[in-house]
C-alpha cells in the first residue's frame, strides 16, 4: 500500500501545482520552461510507475470494502462510453470541447467514477477515488484561474465527427480486446 500511496503523492504532486499554487507554477514555467517541462514529466512518469506497480501488489492481497449488484457493471459500461470521446475532444477542439469546457476533466471523473461503482477493494479505491476526487478539485480551481492555451489541433466542426469516430472505436477496442490484455480484467466476462 505504501509504494501505491506514494505513487499516487508523487503523480498528483506536480498535477495539482496548478489547483493550489498557480502563480509559482507560472513563475516556474516562465523562468525554466522546458526545464519545468521536463521535470514536470519525470516526477509524473514516477509517479505513474509507482502508482501502476503498488496497484499491482495490493491486488494481490484485496481487502474489499464493499460489493456492488452484478448490473452495476451495465452502469459502468454506460458512464465509459463517452471517456474516449472526450478525452480526444481535449486534443480536438470543436464543439464537444466546447460544450464540456475541460472535456479531459470530465473524462476523468466520468472513468474514475464507473470504475468505484464496480471495483470496491481498498487499491481500487485509493487509486480511482483518487483520480476523482483530483478531477473534481482541479475543475473548482478552473473557475478562478485564468485559461491557459493548451496545445491541439486547429478547431474544426470536423474535430467533433473524428472525435467520436474514433473515440468510439477506442472504446470498442478497449471493451473487446486491451482492457483484459493490458491490466488481467475483461470488460465482458468469457
Amino acid at each position: 500500500m505504501t509504494q501505491l500511496i506514494a505513487g499516487l503523492v508523487t503523480f498528483f504532486a506536480p498535477h495539482s501545482v496548478s489547483i493550489f499554487a498557480v502563480d509559482w507554477r507560472d513563475r516556474m514555467a516562465a523562468t525554466y520552461g522546458a526545464g519545468w517541462k521536463a521535470a514536470y514529466a519525470i516526477v509524473s512518469l514516477i509517479g505513474l510507475v509507482l502508482v501502476a506497480r503498488g496497484y499491482a501488489e495490493l491486488r494481490n492481497t484485496p481487502t474489499v470494502l464493499y460489493v456492488t449488484p452484478y448490473w452495476m457493471r451495465h452502469v459502468s459500461a454506460v458512464l465509459l462510453l463517452p471517456v474516449f470521446v472526450l478525452f480526444l475532444a481535449s486534443i480536438f477542439p470543436g464543439r464537444i470541447q466546447t460544450a464540456t469546457k475541460n472535456p479531459l476533466l470530465v473524462a476523468t471523473k466520468l472513468w474514475a467514477l464507473a470504475h468505484l461503482l464496480v471495483n470496491g477493494t481498498l487499491a481500487d479505491v485509493l487509486l480511482f477515488g483518487s483520480f476523482l476526487v483530483w478531477a473534481v478539485l482541479d475543475r473548482i480551481s478552473l473557475k478562478r484561474r485564468t485559461p491557459r492555451a493548451v496545445p491541439g489541433a486547429p478547431a474544426s466542426a470536423a474535430n467533433d465527427v473524428i472525435v467520436v469516430v474514433a473515440g468510439l472505436a477506442l472504446y470498442a477496442v478497449t471493451v473487446v480486446w486491451a482492457h483484459a490484455a493490458l491490466f488481467g480484467v475483461p470488460v465482458i466476462p468469457g
